[in-house]
């Protein structure tokens, strides 16, 4: 569990300011931790993380790869808030069964078992994620969710990620309009699939494009689909792709 860093944010304009920017209600840490993302003006996802509260400050959970880029990104925002983002030291611990003193439920889905923050490495986790994730249809930064994606079409109100009455953060107006005045005609999915294919890999049916396949787990994968022509069996380099209805 070493590719994630864990952040600190403390001042006391921190939650305001995240208040402004992320797509979930920030007040919520007051019950517990929240899972958020961090939009384009455009409504295009950055980065997404979770969020707790310690105290007076907040710790932010975030893939490495993406962590400096969220730090410069939050620094040119803050202009002059009271807010510092500093390195913790800390590493994240995961388990499935019963949640440790130390540890909180994953935000996302239950079956995603808990998370905790702790001084040493994580040595004796086996845990299979990605099949997990398939499992309960959970995307993930640099697999599913990718710069063009919109978090709607991601699944995030399945997944607490976002709030709709919280108020104004960047990115609001897209979201709040794909809620209210569309239906979503794409999305993530899962999928039944016949043989293992590459991730990227574009899913077609009768000779047109209709989705792409991202993480797999035996005969099952995460996809990014269009639904209207996710209604037949489809195709993805030989192997053939249904999408899987009960959930």
């Amino acid at each position: 569990m070493n590719d994630r860093r864990i952040l600190k944010l403390s001042g006391t304009d921190t939650r305001s300011f995240l208040q402004g920017l992320v797509t979930n209600d920030v007040n919520k840490l007051d019950q517990g931790p929240i899972y958020a993302a961090l939009l384009t003006p455009q409504g295009k996802f950055i980065v997404d993380f979770f969020l707790s509260s310690e105290g007076d400050t907040v710790l932010l959970d975030v893939t490495d790869a993406s962590a400096d880029a969220l730090v410069q990104r939050l620094n040119m925002y803050k202009l002059r808030a009271d807010i510092t983002i500093e390195a913790t030291g800390l590493y994240l611990h995961r388990g499935l069964g019963d949640t440790p003193a130390d540890g909180y439920a994953d935000p996302r889905d239950p079956g995603m078992g808990w998370r905790a923050y702790r001084d040493t490495p994580q040595t004796d986790d086996a845990t299979d994620w990605d099949a997990l994730r398939v499992a309960h249809m959970i995307p993930e930064t640099g697999a599913e969710l990718t710069p063009d994606s919109f978090i709607l079409e991601m699944g995030f109100e399945r997944l607490n990620g976002v709030d709709f009455r919280k108020g104004c953060y960047v990115g609001q107006e897209v979201t709040a309009r794909m809620k209210h005045k569309t239906e979503l005609r794409k999305g993530l999915a899962k999928v039944h699939i016949s043989a293992p294919v590459d991730a990227g890999t574009e899913i077609s049916v009768n000779g047109k494009p209709a989705g792409t396949v991202f993480t797999q787990a035996g005969t099952e994968a995460l996809a990014y689909l269009r639904y209207d022509r996710a209604k037949a069996a489809m195709q993805a380099d030989g192997a053939t792709v249904t999408m899987v209805t009960d959930g």
